[in-house]
């Protein structure tokens, strides 16, 4: 029932998403480590496959990661209103929720979904 009210909490609520969580910009010619893959960084651990910030339809495209999400937050997958929230993170519709999706709720599924296997 979450959904209904923080899909209509979106409705209202302007997210600028390209600016919201683009890095600032470097200077033409410097590469950064951010903007390295995690294999050419010495010494970095690989990150996790996915996080709060990673969109829900790429999570919608992994098997896995769709067996977490339909255990940690039923319903979010089928919800009608799926479309208009598919390009957010859940820690953006976590925000947008208004209290509907808790931070326990985000940090359970994050913390499953960092569990699977890089891939």
């Amino acid at each position: 029932m979450f959904l209904k009210q923080c899909c209509a909490g979106l409705l209202l609520m302007t997210l600028p998403a390209a600016a919201q969580d683009a890095p600032a910009s470097a200077p033409a010619g410097t590469t950064t480590t951010a903007s390295l893959p995690a294999s050419t960084t010495a010494g970095a651990a690989p990150a996790p496959a996915y996080s709060r910030d990673t969109p829900v339809e790429k999570l919608a495209s992994d098997p896995a990661a769709v067996a977490v999400l339909n255990k940690d937050l039923p319903g979010l997958l089928t919800a009608p209103e799926f479309a208009m929230f598919k390009s957010m993170s859940l820690k953006q519709l976590q925000q947008a929720s208004g209290g509907d999706l808790s931070e326990v709720d985000i940090a359970k599924a994050e913390a499953d979904l960092q569990a699977l296997p890089a891939h």
